[in-house]
């Protein structure tokens, strides 16, 4: 695939709709910790996700249809120190970080839009088949 600068590197990009695009990427970058790689305008803002993902933030109304149809789901170090970062800025957090069979310690979160965020943390890697998982 050829280089693009315009454009991240990630092979998947979500687009999620905001009404203000640049208050919106700012938050994300406080709340979450990703950064901004481009802006484009008052319509786009490209951010980059620590780790080397990258979503895309719109201009677009966020609606309750639209925001409960998926999640996002970001891969961090320390999800516990994560969920502080995201509260503090004003996150609705769903609960505590919980630590699952699947050797996954994750928490939801819903962004001042409605949007629902999953992050994970990597505690141990487990054999899909220990906890029902069928490969393949």
């Amino acid at each position: 695939m050829p280089a693009n600068r315009s454009i991240p590197d990630a092979v998947v990009l979500p687009e999620l709709a905001y009404p203000d695009v640049n208050a919106a990427a700012d938050w994300l970058c406080r709340a979450f910790g990703f950064t901004v790689r481009l802006r484009i305008g008052d319509h786009r803002v490209q951010l980059t996700v620590p780790g080397g993902g990258a979503l895309v933030v719109k201009q677009g109304e966020a609606s309750p249809e639209t925001c409960s149809s998926h999640s996002v789901m970001v891969r961090v170090e320390e999800v516990d120190v994560h969920q502080a970062r995201a509260l503090a800025a004003g996150a609705v957090v769903s609960g505590p970080p919980t630590t699952y069979p699947y050797g996954e310690r994750q928490y939801g979160v819903r962004d001042f839009a409605g949007h629902a965020w999953v992050f994970t943390q990597t505690v141990a890697d487990v054999d899909p088949a220990s906890w029902g998982g069928v490969a393949g």
